[in-house]
């Protein structure tokens, strides 16, 4: 008899071993389809404990992501969260009576490379109706059928944007005109977001500069004009906008003053296009002389005005991150644009900057909203990216070709400091003065050295040595922005990169100059 009993209790467990062990293989094949499957035949069959669903959530779980393994950690009984799955609508997964009688889902479309692809913007001062061009410009395409429609509340999307009325984020839209395909930025043009504006002009290959006639050029408009010479765009469009505000006079002398100010900054004064009219009639559909007509005056001055540049295609890839994000179930994105080189789907890529390194893998390509296969310099575009979280991405970082990057806290760079006139302080610049360096999509504060003078005037250029408190991805002839609070103090070119410091070292060294400098002051004042 116990022979008997035990001969049972082995055939029992060899029993259960195996419904666990082909259990586990349909779990891990069908995923969280499977739950669904398993939990709309239970509830069927009137099967109201719901058994298999619930250890197919338990066997799945290790497989899942991490913000839905806490999510079963956090619910007392797996059936919540089994329920909750099968409730809760996703991308990628349906019910038992969708999966067998939904047609497929439609695949993402794919982005046709047929025109030559330039990435342009609009930029300048604040409430002059650089938003309000670019939806106008979207909506007069979209009759044509080359854009879709976007609103002006679809452009300034965030609350904060909504409830102040100005651009705080550089937003990208898409169009096209007979001759190119366009990436348009929208800069912020408030004091306060120039930062994000200098991450968005570092994207343009040519500007749109938007100019009000009620107001003429303002401070924003001279910084924007400064930035955009500084890192390189080398042609810009005039629109001067609220034509329908102001009378002929007072346009003619907007556009007088336009002129020499392109001149001023080393533009072509005399023969840039200027364009009078008003966004905003366009984006009514009223008065067409002023609006429509005028708008499509604008995007044939940018298709013959604004040359094409030549992309470095040949150079290893490299692209400065200005956004990351997180798909659900897919991974983390990372955007930017590209500038050299090219990237495929499956190439092995190296992320760098503040003294960190990741190695990852490019698992899709997409480029507003359409599947591409390949990136070339010039693509303002997202990448799919396996075995980086998200919370460890961040604006700054930048992906490459493996062992073309290299990170550096303390390079030489010649520089030009701004006189009081261009927009730049009264005041010197001396050792050890504290700056914010931007470039690329990076911004870092950095401790200065003036190897060959006691400081700097406003209005000369010299050397600099910069010495950063992070390492970031630097390169010889790389362009940078320097800023002190609110005020552009200058620009430059690196020259050369030097041997990494210790920024603690360097931070008690500004401490004990500045520590003798009141010392000496206030001897002097006794």
């Amino acid at each position: 008899m116990k022979y008997r009993y035990a001969v049972y209790l082995k055939a029992k467990y060899v029993y259960l071993f195996l419904v666990l062990f082909f259990f586990l293989i349909f779990v891990q094949t069908f995923g969280q389809s499977g739950i669904y499957l398993l939990y709309d035949f239970e509830r069927i069959s009137g099967n109201r404990k719901h058994m298999f669903s619930n250890m197919a959530t338990f066997l799945i779980r290790p497989f899942l992501g991490a913000s839905t393994k806490n999510a079963t950690k956090k619910s007392p009984l797996i059936f919540k969260y089994a329920k909750r799955i099968v409730e809760t609508p996703t991308e990628s997964f349906s019910t038992c009576t969708r999966l067998l009688a939904a047609p497929p889902a439609a695949s993402k479309k794919v982005f046709v490379r047929d025109k030559p692809h330039l990435n342009i913007g609009t930029i300048g001062h604040v409430d002059h109706g650089k938003t309000t061009l670019t939806a106008a410009i979207t909506k007069v395409l979209a009759g044509e059928n080359k854009a879709a429609f976007k609103a002006y509340s679809d452009i300034d999307n965030a609350p904060e944007e909504r409830k102040r009325g100005i651009t705080i984020n550089a937003a990208t839209v898409e169009y096209e005109t007979e001759a190119r395909h366009y990436g348009h930025v929208d800069c912020p043009g408030h004091a306060d977001y120039i930062k994000n504006m200098i991450t968005g002009t570092t994207q343009m290959d040519g500007a749109i500069l938007v100019v009000a006639a009620t107001d003429g050029t303002m401070p924003q408009t001279r910084e924007h004009l400064l930035l955009s010479k500084q890192i390189g765009i080398k042609r810009l469009v005039i629109f001067i906008n609220k034509a329908d505000a102001a009378d002929k006079e007072m346009q003619e002398l907007v556009e007088m003053e336009i002129r020499e100010l392109l001149t001023e900054f080393g533009y072509n004064g005399d023969e840039t296009p200027i364009i009078i009219g008003s966004a905003l009639k366009a984006l009514e559909g009223t008065d067409p002389d002023l609006g429509e007509n005028k708008i499509k005056e604008l995007l044939k001055a940018i298709d013959t005005y604004i040359e094409t540049p030549v992309r470095d295609l040949d150079k290893p890839f490299f692209m400065p991150i200005d956004g990351c994000y997180s798909i659900p179930g897919r991974g983390t994105v990372i955007s930017g644009r590209i500038e050299r080189g090219v990237v495929k789907k499956g190439d092995d890529c190296e992320i760098m900057g503040y003294d960190k390194k990741w190695k990852t893998n490019i698992t899709g390509i997409e480029m507003f909203k359409k599947s591409l296969e390949r990136g070339e310099a010039g693509d303002q575009l997202g990448a799919l990216i396996k075995g980086v979280k998200r919370e460890e991405m961040r604006r700054g970082l930048c992906v490459g070709k493996p062992g073309t990057m290299t990170m550096h806290n303390h390079f030489e760079a010649q520089i030009y400091l701004l006189s009081k006139d261009e927009g730049g302080k009264n005041k010197p610049v001396t050792p050890f003065a504290q700056v914010i360096t931007f470039c690329n999509t990076w911004s870092q504060p950095a401790l200065l050295e003036i190897p060959d003078k006691d400081l700097l005037m406003p209005g000369e250029d010299g050397k600099l040595v910069f010495n950063m408190y992070k390492k970031m991805v630097l390169e010889k002839n790389q362009r940078f922005t320097v800023r002190d609070g609110q005020v552009t103090l200058g620009y430059g070119v690196i020259s050369n990169i030097l041997p990494d410091r210790d920024p603690e070292e360097l931070d008690k060294t500004r401490k004990a100059i500045k520590k003798q400098r009141k010392a000496a002051e206030e001897a002097a004042a006794e």
